[in-house]
């Protein structure tokens, strides 16, 4: 098993946290910041470019959680204990919001909280995850 891949960006006051296994590629990012993401720029992200505000709003939008946010000097958020919620996303993955348990055919189980997009099109390389593999074979649902 692959350890995985945790990326930071910071501006001084918020730290954009990327997790690009969990990324779906839906590009919520780059089309509502684009100044903040631009896949073709090393680094990818730029979070000086951005208000803070407008970094949490757009962040706060991701559907996979890939994206997420940590402040300077705030203090880890507790693990939520609300229900857990699943959106079915159009032409794409369900994306599971809360706290789950995934157990694979061989009976390993992890457990996930926070967004975990699940695919829904078959075609994900990284199954039961969703890859965004949805947008390459026009997956429609």
């Amino acid at each position: 098993m692959s350890k995985e891949i945790i990326k930071e960006y910071t501006n001084g006051d918020l730290t954009v946290v990327w997790k690009p296994k969990k990324c779906i590629h839906s590009e919520i990012c780059v089309k509502t910041l684009p100044k903040v993401y631009d896949p073709n720029a090393r680094p990818w992200i730029q979070p000086e470019n951005a208000t803070i505000e407008a970094l949490q709003a757009q962040i706060d939008q991701c559907p996979s959680g890939a994206l997420t946010y940590k402040m300077k000097g705030a203090e880890p958020t507790a693990a939520s204990t609300a229900a857990t919620h699943i959106t079915v996303m159009q032409n794409g993955p369900l994306i599971v919001d809360g706290e789950l348990a995934i157990t694979d055919a061989n009976g390993n189980t992890t457990t996930k909280a926070g967004k975990t997009a699940l695919c829904r099109c078959g075609h994900s390389q990284n199954k039961p995850y969703c890859d965004g593999a949805h947008a390459r074979v026009g997956f429609e649902g």
